[in-house]
């Protein structure tokens, strides 16, 4: 993407829109999606929450 530092706003956002649309696909996910997020545990194992 082009420098667009000395740009106003509005022509920012249309010069991001644009190279963002120009961008390839990125194609269909080989993995299940939402299988990379962090697992959380159990906070905790004694009084249980309400």
């Amino acid at each position: 993407m082009a420098n667009t530092k000395n740009l106003e706003k509005t022509e920012r956002k249309a010069a991001k829109r644009k190279s963002r649309a120009a961008a390839p696909a990125l194609g269909e996910r080989d993995y299940p999606r939402g299988s990379k997020k962090q697992k959380t545990r159990k906070l905790s194992r004694g009084q249980s929450k309400r």
